[in-house]
């Protein structure tokens, strides 16, 4: 069985004992060659501290990666946002590799081939290997000899063309994995040298200590900000300008750029509805009758016929009751629903079968064939199986466990179907033989899953789609559209013709999606190459034409001060309105210095916030207000406080109940549970900040 097969259906290989010399001769093969980059060529997709990464290199990793989470994920097909997801997770993974190995080169880190292997294979397995479903033993948990099996299936010998490409899949798999936990040991190596640093001190200690030793309850008054209208204050744009130049390092902005678009879906016409209304009918009859269900069924559905039997978890929900209620040769439909037509035919109903079968088999090369028949007569004589798989069977992988393969699930794709007819058909300790090209297999089947009822159906199904008429239709309307149009023409046209514009602004020349538009990266790509007011030609999205004009380009730097005004003008609105509001509290509290009286002027209730002290993060319901929380920390019990700004509104507070932590400074304590949280955050602090500081070049925009 193909290696692929093994890991995607879970199967319990279990061999015997691989002596150490071979896993490290294994090993070491990967440890030489895993790390590795091809010739480079001119076409460079990035450059990070100073090394160019060739396009394809960066496209072998994203192959790779897809690889992996296709055997991981047991999913053959993915869709445009998954790719998009992979390669970006690709790029990630690579600057994070590129930066952390130039630092660790800095430092003098390295992670030797043995302290590798030992992390891969040896006494202290990484948990990212730990955690490979590959490597799992009949119990779900990390099975070492399994993962034992794995590698040495690695070194077999392929007989045929697809075995050599699966064995190539799985050596990409694990390559990747010793790729991964290498770069992984060597961060933990970094950030361990790193957080020796960072470590809290006595001070730190301390101020942790007494900033929770005493609490307080605080009863206070808030008059939010929205209480005020913004018409009350007024704002300048010198003021604008000015609070602008004091924050201007919070504006640094990447390279982007904002348009305006039209998009026009490509999805079916009446016309095309009609047709497929009338296609179905027209195929309903014979589907009904023709004996030959197959050959019609894949000429004409969206689902092909496999011969698959349904249980009644996996028929779609729809045709539940008519499959298992029916009789074999009873029709369903032909029915529309969600802009599809299905029909429905019983080849076969009654069936109880089981879902899974363990087998074992005896490999016999086409040099040995003729044992087959004796071997076949022995075991049905009483011999040992496992021992006749341990003497005869070429495939020493199994034959070391006696011949044993594992659990094979019905239904599942890529096994051999005449190997899944038989297995199913067959009784516990039934044997049959399989004879192809590669030689005989002898099978015994060793246990099956209690049977269930299943149906096998053949389901006729086809998604209403826009025809070749209707696609050229809307794109020569979208094509009529950009014909001679400019930007000063842009709105006024679309506008004439009932198209609605919408805005994208923000993009960066690492967006992969604008809105809900798939295969976004041709109007990034093209905008990125545009002027301002440009308007370009039909752009096919897929399931969209789309026709763009540039409305903004913004250069790499600080966003300018128009960008941003609304943003400061309600910064400074909060402010004035913020004065406004503690000048008439400071008056009101200087005749009846009370909350109550102060709640009653604004028509609201005192509110409560209990057991405040100054590590706190919230302030009662209120939220996020570490002015209010410092304030209170300090208050004198008792005593109305003055009017305090905060995030919310403006606050007036009274604290009681002073309550001070009874348990001893221990500063070892202390430093112990600061450290500990700052581990959590450590890691993905240092590598972000590598990245701000890195000299990286992205020139995927030119590929993607």
């Amino acid at each position: 069985m193909a290696v692929l097969d093994k890991i995607r259906s879970k199967g319990v290989l279990l061999v015997a004992t691989v002596g150490f010399a071979l896993l490290a001769f294994i090993v070491g093969d990967f440890l030489n060659s895993g790390s590795s980059y091809f010739n480079k060529s001119r076409e460079v997709v990035a450059t990070i501290e100073g090394e160019d990464i060739d396009i394809k290199d960066y496209t072998a990793s994203i192959e790779q990666m897809t690889e992996v989470y296709k055997i991981e994920t047991g999913k053959s097909e993915l869709n445009d946002e998954m790719t998009t997801q992979l390669r970006n997770s690709v790029w990630e993974s690579l600057v994070n590799e590129k930066i952390l190995n130039a630092e660790a080169k800095k430092l003098g880190l390295a992670v030797s081939a043995d302290e590798l292997s030992d992390r891969l294979i040896g006494n202290n397995i990484h948990p990212l290997i730990q955690q490979r479903r590959a490597f799992a033993g009949e119990n779900g948990q990390f099975s070492r000899p399994q993962l034992v099996q794995f590698l040495n299936s690695l070194q077999q010998t392929p007989t045929s063309e697809e075995m050599k490409q699966q064995i190539e899949k799985a050596k990409s798999y694990w390559k990747f994995w010793e790729t991964t936990v290498k770069n992984s040991i060597l961060q933990e190596k970094y950030t361990t040298l790193i957080s020796k640093a960072v470590n809290a001190n006595s001070i730190d200690a301390k101020m942790s200590y007494e900033g929770r030793k005493v609490s307080v309850d605080v009863a206070y008054v808030v008059k939010p900000y929205f209480a005020v209208s913004d018409s009350a204050v007024k704002v300048t744009n010198s003021e604008i300008k000015d609070r602008y130049n004091k924050e201007k390092e919070q504006f640094k902005q990447e390279a982007n750029c904002g348009i305006n678009y039209i998009a026009f879906e490509i999805k079916p016409m009446k016309e095309d509805f009609t047709e497929a209304e009338k296609w179905i009918n027209g195929l309903s009859e014979e589907f009904k009758t023709t004996a030959d269900v197959a050959g019609l069924v894949n000429s004409n559905s969206d689902i092909m016929y496999t011969g698959k039997n349904y249980t009644v978890k996996t028929v779609p929900s729809e045709l539940n009751t008519f499959a298992f209620a029916g009789k074999t040769g009873d029709v369903y439909g032909p029915t529309f629903m969600n802009d599809t037509y299905t029909m429905a035919r019983i080849m076969e109903s009654g069936i109880m079968q089981s879902d899974s079968v363990k087998l074992r088999h005896i490999f016999l090369l086409p040099k040995d064939e003729a044992k087959a028949d004796s071997l076949v007569a022995a075991i049905h004589s009483g011999a040992d199986f496992g021992a006749l798989a341990k003497k005869y069977s070429a495939v020493k992988q199994t034959a070391d466990n006696g011949g044993e393969i594992g659990w094979l699930q019905d239904g599942v794709d890529g096994i051999d179907k005449e190997i899944t007819n038989s297995a199913f058909s067959k009784g516990v300790n039934e044997v049959f033989t399989i004879k192809n090209a590669q030689g005989v297999q002898i099978m015994q089947v060793m246990a099956k899953t209690p049977a269930r009822p299943k149906v096998k159906l053949a389901i006729l199904e086809r998604k209403v789609v826009p025809s070749s008429k209707t696609y050229s239709k809307i794109y020569n309307d979208a094509k009529e559209f950009a014909a001679g149009m400019t930007a000063e023409k842009f709105e006024s046209v679309a506008k004439g013709k009932g198209y609605l514009i919408r805005p994208a602004t923000d993009i960066l020349k690492s967006t992969d999606k604008i809105a809900d538009i798939p295969q976004s990266r041709k109007i990034v790509q093209w905008v990125f190459k545009s002027d301002k007011g440009d308007v370009s030609d039909v752009i096919d999205c897929g399931t969209q034409f789309v026709v763009a004009t540039t409305t903004e380009i913004n250069k790499k730097g600080y966003k300018s001060v128009e960008k941003v005004t609304d943003q400061l003008k309600a910064e400074l609105i909060k402010d004035k309105k913020a004065d406004l509001m503690i000048k008439d509290f400071s008056t009101q509290l200087a005749k009846t210095p009370s909350l109550e009286a102060l709640a009653t002027t604004l028509g609201d209730s005192v509110k409560e916030a209990l057991g405040v002290n100054f590590a706190a993060y919230q302030f009662g319901s209120a939220g996020m207000e570490p002015a209010v929380i410092g304030k209170a920390s300090v208050a004198v019990l008792g005593k109305v406080s003055s009017p305090i700004k905060g995030n919310a509104g403006v606050f007036v507070i009274s604290t009681s109940n002073k309550q001070e932590n009874p348990q001893p400074f221990n500063e070892k304590m202390e430093i112990m549970q600061l450290n500990g949280r700052m581990s959590y955050s450590l890691p993905y602090t240092v590598i972000q900040d590598l990245k701000d500081k890195a000299n990286i070049e992205d020139n995927r925009l030119n590929f993607f």
